[in-house]
């Protein structure tokens, strides 16, 4: 299974899918294809894992994205709490319908940062809910890109 595979072990080139998986919502980004830049793409209201994950295989497909890297919500020390569980388990399913390599990459303290960013930009309140969680796949996205540039 993913849950272990290193980030510098995914396909070479090619466009990287983020997830940001919350309880209520999955935020999507996409690099490009030269892999300098993650761009948000969408925030997913989940419903159901078939439903949530069709929509992902959708967008793979459509932007013919070779591997995703998911936000893996590791405690303040590291430690893996329910989240990861859960986390892991929704990678599990998601490479069931979707053979893809998958990494996680440690994403403790993406949707603080990003809030930050926004309230420094003065984006109200009701803008930063709506696009909160693919700003926060495109931070996570982002930090995995910059990692695999400098290894």
């Amino acid at each position: 299974m993913a849950d272990d595979l290193p980030i510098t072990d995914l396909p070479a080139t090619g466009k990287l899918m983020g997830l940001d998986l919350g309880t209520k919502t999955i935020g999507v980004a996409i690099s490009d294809a030269m892999r300098y830049s993650a761009t948000p793409v969408e925030t997913i209201k989940r419903t159901k894992f078939t439903q949530d994950a069709a929509r992902i295989v959708e967008l793979v497909e459509q932007n013919q994205v070779v591997a995703i890297v998911l936000g893996l919500p590791l405690n303040m020390d590291g430690s893996e709490g329910p989240r990861v569980q859960s986390t892991r388990a929704f990678a599990r399913n998601l490479v069931r319908l979707l053979p893809l390599p998958l990494a996680f990459w440690d994403e403790r303290l993406s949707t603080s940062a990003v809030t930050r960013m926004m309230i420094d930009a003065d984006l109200r309140r009701d803008r930063r809910a709506e696009i909160v969680d693919k700003l926060a796949a495109s931070y996570i996205l982002q930090g995995a890109l910059d990692r695999l540039r400098n290894s």
